[in-house]
This record gives structure tokens, sequence and C-alpha cells, in this order.
């Protein structure tokens, strides 16, 4: 039997902690506006926000010891917190060379993809070291197989971190590769260097029901896209345009991606954790 997989549904509206009843996936990016935070009734884990913060100022602007002291916040106000991205350094080209992609600029850093991973360990460490109490995963960024595994060598280079004996990975810049095989070949690279349990950042559908064998949790935004794109909302959903901030459609969504998960015939028995 097949381990089961945790997905985590990524919202940006923080209020549905409080309603939602399945574990979500929110950034910090929306939950530090916040003046009182809503108290959680399920699981949740947090997002760094460094893809819009890479995207648009070409560095992170939040300091390790401000990002500290908000996790330490959610984990006292909102409760169940599972864990936390670090505010780590994505290697998909347009981060680092900026452009315009789907009408988004993204400013780009003008690093090297070596230079990203060096910034994403070393900031690992540091948040370790500010708060070894708080739960802030490890994340391997690299632009392929290769890089990636060589981001798993670099945490023990410069701290001594067994990627391999953590609790959870997770893998950055796969996202937008779902529609090839590259992904798939990442989390295999990872598997065989030791690194097995691996969340997967941004996965949409196809990319879970594809890849979902080889992580251990995954979370995904994409409802929102769909909603947007689809462009009309749920009968009975007569208080917006679309169902693009929508709970019932998230959920509705969620429900479809779990049974096309459960629907693959060459696995047995769940593939993910509700």
């Amino acid at each position: 039997m097949a381990t089961p997989v945790q997905f985590l549904l990524g919202t940006h509206q923080p209020g549905w902690l409080r309603t939602a009843g399945v574990p979500l996936f929110v950034s910090d990016t929306r939950l530090r506006g916040y003046k009182t935070l809503p108290r959680a009734v399920s699981p949740f884990a947090v997002d760094s926000g460094g893809f819009t913060e890479l995207q648009r100022c070409g560095e992170w602007t939040v300091s390790p010891r401000d990002y500290v002291a908000r996790l330490r916040r959610y984990r006292d106000e909102v409760g169940q917190l599972l864990w936390a991205a670090p505010q780590d350094w994505m290697c998909e080209p347009v981060i680092i060379n900026g452009g315009i992609v789907n009408g988004q600029r993204f400013v780009g850093t003008h690093l090297t993809v070596e230079e990203h991973q060096r910034r994403t360990v070393l900031n690992y460490l540091r948040l370790r070291e500010l708060a070894p109490e708080l739960n802030i995963i490890p994340v391997v960024q690299g632009d392929g197989p290769d890089a990636h595994r060589r981001c798993v060598d670099l945490y023990w280079t410069l701290g001594r971190v067994d990627l391999t004996e953590q609790p959870l990975v997770g893998v950055g810049s796969v996202c937008r590769l779902q529609a090839s095989s590259m992904a798939g070949r990442i989390l295999a690279a990872l598997h065989q260097r030791g690194v097995t349990r691996l969340h997967g950042f941004g996965f949409k559908t196809l990319g879970l029901i594809a890849h979902g064998h080889r992580l251990t949790s995954a979370d995904s935004l994409a409802w929102s896209i769909d909603a947007r794109r689809i462009g009309t909302p749920l009968p009975g959903c007569t208080r917006h345009r679309n169902c693009a901030n929508c709970l019932r459609y998230a959920l509705r969504w969620r429900n479809s991606v779990l049974a096309a998960a459960h629907a693959r015939r060459h696995i047995q028995g769940e593939l993910f954790d509700a």
C-alpha cells in the first residue's frame, strides 16, 4: 500500500484558517498584516512568500529575525502550525534573469544558480540558529536533477546538515516543470540520493497525480487559477463574479484532486491523506 501524502490546500485567504477544516498552506505575506490572527481549526504550514519577494524585489527585504518573530506569533496565536518554509531562493530562469511572463514583471536577481543555492542553505542555517524550536524545513533548490543533488551536498558542506535524516525536505523550482518529465527526474534523483521525505511546492492536479508517489506532502493554489479561467461562479455562488476566492470552489477542487489521485489504477490504497 502506498504511503499517504498530506495535501495542503493553498489559500490567499488567511480567514479560512477558522473555517476550512482541512490542512492549509498560507503565505507569510498574507498573514503578516493581521492585527488579530485567525485561530486555526486544522493544521497549516507557512510559505515564506519567496517567489513574490524575489519577483518584485530581486532580493529578500525581510530579515531572518523578523521572519522568525512572525513565525513564533503564528505558532502561538494561530495554533496548529505544522512547519514553515525558509526564505529560500528559487532558481527559475525568470527569477534569475528577469523579464515579463503572463503580464507579470520579474526584476531578476542576476545571480547564478549556485549563488541562489548557497543563499538558500545559509538562510536555513541562520533561521535554525535563531529559532531551533521552530519546525522550519530545509529546501533544495536548483535547475535540474544534478543541481538539486548538489544542493543536498551543500547542506552538508556548509552546515553539516544531513538531509537524508530530515523528517521533511522541500523541493523548490519544480512547480513550472510539471508539464515535462523534469519534475519527476528531479524527485527521482533526490530519492536516489537518499532524500525521500519530500514536500512538493505548488503542484497542480496532473503533477500531483504523476509524481505524488514520490512525495510525503504537497500544496497547491491551482484551484484559484482554474476558477479565474472558468470565469463564471458555481451555481449558488451569487456574491462574486468568479470563484477565485471561494472556499466552496476550493474544497470542491480539492475533492476532485483527491478523487483523481485515488483513481490511479496502479496505486493500491490511498495516495493522498485528506
